[in-house]
């Protein structure tokens, strides 16, 4: 390409948004071409670098995503399910490459975004970090070899802001440990145990979700049978990884047809 591709950060406002401005302006490869935020936001209207506490930046923060979409080659969306949604078919309509972090997405959101990628590049993933993306194929690789007398437990932490559970990375972890031993998460998730919920059943994969305080994020996958236990854990302490995840992604993808892809095809791990 001859030049950097554009990018717009939609929510730019919230933890993952200003810490994609920040190292979209620190790149040599992309640029900043937009800032998005949602109607009513008292950032709309301001210079995205003041209102960030920064030097002007001279990116306009705004709240119709339209003319942006249409100067950039990619979008980065850590938003929410409806904004995601919504966003996929504009981003496809600008074939803008489409690198989605949101998480809790229901089963009729990721329709509607399969249908965007028939048009246009979509790179989605519950985590844009190396390290959990190789967790991920660490998971799978272990049920596979383990049989249903090893109990799955997928237990994962994160800040008291966070307002989904479980988190989209231990979804994607539960996946990978259901797809291992060949198996629908659907049939076999046991999520959140209270009062006298009898035996565990055998098969089920557990999920835990504990919030507290600045935890940036934390993931383990415990295999348990009797007389012995495997723990499989992801410790992120810099929420900058992910934004790096997303920035790799949306270069990765200038090069790709249509599709849905996640990070297993951005870091060649498939």
């Amino acid at each position: 390409m001859t030049e950097q591709p554009g990018v717009v950060v939609t929510g730019v406002s919230g933890r993952m948004g200003q810490m994609l401005v920040r190292e979209i302006n620190a790149s040599e490869k992309l640029r900043l071409v937009g800032a998005l935020e949602r109607k009513g936001h008292d950032w709309i209207g301001r210079d995205l670098g003041e209102a960030m506490g920064m030097a002007r930046m001279g990116v306009m923060v705004e709240d119709d995503p339209l003319e942006p979409f249409a100067r950039a080659q990619a979008i980065i969306d850590f938003t929410a399910p409806a904004a995601t949604v919504a966003f996929a078919e504009l981003a496809a309509q600008a074939r803008a490459v489409h690198v989605i972090g949101t998480t809790g997405l229901s089963e009729d959101d990721i329709a509607a975004i399969d249908r965007a990628a028939h048009h246009a590049v979509v790179v989605r993933a519950g985590n844009m970090s190396l390290g959990v993306n190789l967790l991920t194929r660490l998971v799978k690789q272990v049920s596979a070899a383990l049989d249903a007398d090893w109990d799955i437990e997928v237990i994962e932490s994160h800040h008291h802001h966070k307002v989904d559970a479980p988190s989209g990375t231990a979804l994607m972890l539960g996946e990978a440990a259901a797809e291992g031993r060949g198996v629908a998460l659907e049939e076999a998730s046991d999520r959140g145990r209270d009062g006298i919920t009898g035996a565990r059943k055998r098969g089920d994969i557990g999920f835990h979700a504990i919030r507290g305080g600045d935890i940036v994020g934390e993931h383990e996958v415990l295999f348990a049978t009797p007389g012995e236990r495997i723990v499989l854990k992801h410790v992120a302490s810099d929420r900058a990884l992910f934004a790096r995840g997303a920035l790799r992604a949306a270069l990765w993808g200038q090069d790709q047809g249509p599709g849905h892809y996640d990070m297993l095809d951005v870091l060649g791990l498939k």
